[in-house]
């Protein structure tokens, strides 16, 4: 159920939520209630609206992955945020819990994917394969914090692949916390992972003003607040 404490922003064209790890965006094969479900319904509850409520969503995180979601209140917004997505001008900054490796302080990353339907898994490749069908993808990770065992990444997405971020960290022998399918050591007891949208950055499309916004790191995880205190 979606809470108060989940909205980060809200106006009349759109609403951004803070997404919980597990919660699923949009309706799949599970049949399991969507985030894009619970926004329409707090929208007709809220503002007690008849018939059928629209909510547009302009963009996708992983199930696992917890952080920030836009969705759009009326067809305008949505059109025009998703076409801000395709011309990339709205900026995601995502953090990362991984396992320490000795890698570069920053570095930027260029892999080729491809998505494996059978099994909802990136297959990455080093070079451009017209047989493979890849997709290049781009991305520059920096090392904010260090521990014992793993690494605070933070990193700015130029493509916006399937698994991306989790395809291209495995890539370089550090894996996301918790994320077995792409080989970490073990999963996390919630069935998370340890990736956050953490920060958003954009024009709001109907109002022309800047909108800049942070997710707060997930709660009641004591690695995650290790990172931050």
């Amino acid at each position: 159920m979606l809470t108060e404490n989940q909205i980060l922003f809200e106006d009349n064209h759109i609403i951004i939520i803070n997404k919980k790890a597990g919660q699923l965006v949009q309706g799949d094969k599970t049949g399991d209630i969507s985030l894009l479900d619970e926004v329409k319904s707090y929208i007709k509850l809220k503002y007690s609206k008849p018939g059928n409520v629209f909510a547009g969503l302009v963009h996708r995180i992983d199930r696992p992955t917890s952080g920030i979601v836009i969705f759009a209140k009326t067809s305008k917004a949505l059109t025009r945020l998703t076409e801000m997505i395709k011309k990339r001008e709205i900026k995601k900054t995502y953090w990362a819990v991984v396992k320490k490796n000795e890698i570069p302080k920053t570095q930027r990353l260029v892999h080729y994917l491809k998505k494996n339907e059978k099994n909802n898994k990136a297959i990455i490749f080093n070079t451009s394969s017209a047989q493979s069908g890849s997709k290049e993808a781009i991305l520059t990770y920096k090392i904010i914090k260090r521990s014992d065992h793993y690494l605070l990444l933070e990193i700015d997405l130029e493509t916006g692949r399937h698994h991306q971020i989790r395809a291209q960290l495995s890539a370089i022998k550090c894996p996301i916390k918790g994320d077995l399918k792409y080989g970490a050591d073990r999963s996390n007891s919630d069935g998370s992972i340890h990736l956050l949208a953490r920060k958003i950055e954009f024009i709001h499309p109907i109002k022309k003003e800047k909108i800049v916004l942070e997710a707060p790191v997930p709660e009641n995880d004591n690695l995650w607040k290790s990172f931050v205190s």
